[in-house]
């Protein structure tokens, strides 16, 4: 069995099969640059990052791409309200507002390093809004000459895609159009129904003039979804394989491309792909009520690896959940897998790079292969780990090696071993590498004697740990490990 993607548009699980032979085209939006990034949008980065990992590893050439969102109404009332430091009071002079363009882009490079720190790799193209005025244009004009939109009859050089005469829309979330609310475009008098949607936004006075282009209907600048149509298309192609996204964007977002896209007629995408939420304790993240952490606060409170763990371990399209504890964990399970490979290295030397694709454990395959199942790939990784750890301490370096080599191909596929993990030089990190080598050392042994049946010499490896504040506990997947309170080792 290959792989197989679940479809947000037919609700099923579907086998994958590009268009073009060994070839995947895929697009995924990108930021909307108005604000720093916020922890769901480096997950939706790290999921789609190990979508397209899995695709190559899997024998494609990938074709990504990757939207910026560079000029939208956010980032004009987000300008207005921040002033440029650099002005001089002596002169006279007083705060002037930091241009739209400036804030733009100040904030595109906020989400490029939030992306590298992560291991993200940069897409095939990433376009910005910006820089396709041409292409937005002629889809427009199709529209309008298929009957499909209208500028408004008020003469307010807005544009609008009329929702009636697509029978088909709301197709991609299933609903009714007599359930839908009224779209929030530019002013409703303009328009023939409420729901329609504006395609292009008729130049204000309130506006600054760079914000503005000129456009067979007047100046003004693009609605915000019909710059992802025109640039998907643009460089994927009229039909191409995948378009994915955050689960906030399949509507209105994603629904209004599809329905422009296919109304100009255009195939568009083959399969719609949407990463879930990410909460705080079960509840949905709110800066009101204080229950936030943003990607730099994760990057303060842990190693960059073991964020990006923690942001990717979880199949995409489930809810992720952030607790106090969750990058603990993940840093934890992190430093075990580093751990064995030092060892590994140790021991046994380098490891020839992989050069099959069979490189990894079938079991990890499978996984992958079903709709991207990380928690149970991640399982595999860690059941490898143990393996590649019984290994050393049985002094098999041929296993250890095969264990080794498995273990870090497993890790580039997830990104794990890409991240620019600059902590991990700390004397607190490098304490707790050696610390967690000795333990997973002594586990390996106790976990052999409880083959042997030698459960006198398992218990005194565990007293042993005990004694020093290192905590046992046996699961069905194997022992795990924890440094104990300091209360608690009386």
């Amino acid at each position: 069995m290959g792989l197989r993607l679940y479809d947000t548009k037919t609700a099923s699980l579907r086998d994958f099969e590009p268009l073009e032979p060994g070839r995947v085209s895929l697009y995924y939006c990108g930021a909307t640059v108005q604000g720093r990034p916020h922890v769901g949008h480096v997950r939706s980065a790290v999921a789609f990052d190990i979508l397209i990992r899995w695709l190559e590893y899997s024998g494609f050439d990938v074709l990504s791409v990757r939207n910026v969102t560079d000029i939208d109404d956010k980032i004009l009332e987000k300008s207005a309200l921040s002033f440029q430091d650099d002005f001089d009071p002596s002169a006279g002079d007083g705060p002037v507002a930091e241009p739209w363009f400036a804030l733009a882009y100040r904030f595109e490079q906020a989400f490029h390093s939030a992306y590298d720190a992560l291991g993200v790799r940069r897409p095939r193209y990433e376009p910005r809004a910006t820089g396709h005025m041409t292409e937005m244009f002629a889809l427009i004009a199709r529209l309008i000459e298929a009957g499909h939109a209208y500028p408004a009859a008020d003469g307010s050089g807005d544009v609008y895609f009329d929702v009636r005469s697509w029978p088909a829309y709301g197709e991609l979330t299933r609903q009714r159009l007599e359930d839908m609310q009224d779209a929030p475009d530019a002013d409703p008098r303009g328009k023939r129904d409420p729901r329609d949607f504006a395609l292009w936004k008729g130049h204000k006075s309130v506006d600054p003039e760079t914000a503005s282009w000129d456009s067979p209907w007047g100046r003004g600048r693009p609605g915000w979804h019909v710059e992802c149509s025109a640039m998907a298309t643009k460089y994927l192609g009229s039909t191409f394989d995948i378009h994915g996204g955050g689960l906030d964007l399949r509507f209105p977002h994603h629904e209004n491309e599809l329905a422009q896209s296919s109304a100009a007629g255009d195939g568009f995408a083959r399969f719609w792909l949407h990463n879930g939420m990410v909460t705080y304790e079960g509840e949905k993240m709110s800066k009101s009520i204080g229950n936030t952490i943003s990607p730099d606060e994760m990057l303060a409170a842990a190693r960059p690896r073991a964020v990006r763990y923690f942001l990717g371990q979880a199949q995409y399209r489930s809810q992720l959940d952030y607790r106090p504890t969750s990058l603990s964990e993940a840093q934890a399970a992190v430093e075990r897998i580093e751990s064995f490979l030092a060892r590994a290295l140790e021991q046994v030397g380098a490891v020839d790079e992989p050069d099959e694709a069979g490189s990894v454990p079938e079991g990890f395959r499978q996984a992958m292969d079903d709709d991207l199942n990380v928690p149970a790939a991640l399982a595999v990784l860690h059941d490898t780990v143990r393996a590649g750890n019984s290994a050393l301490a049985d002094a098999n370096t041929v296993a250890a090696s095969s264990y080794a080599a498995q273990v870090r191909t497993m890790t580039e596929v997830l990104g794990l071993a890409d991240v620019p993990d600059h902590q991990s030089h700390s004397a607190d990190s490098a304490a707790h590498a050696a610390l967690a080598g000795l333990v997973e050392n002594l586990l390996a042994e106790r976990a052999e004697a409880k083959v042997q049946k030698d459960f006198a010499r398992a218990d005194a490896v565990r007293d042993q740990l005990a004694a020093v504040g290192v905590a046992v506990e046996d699961s069905k997947d194997g022992a795990r490990w924890s440094l104990q309170e300091e209360s608690a080792r009386g």
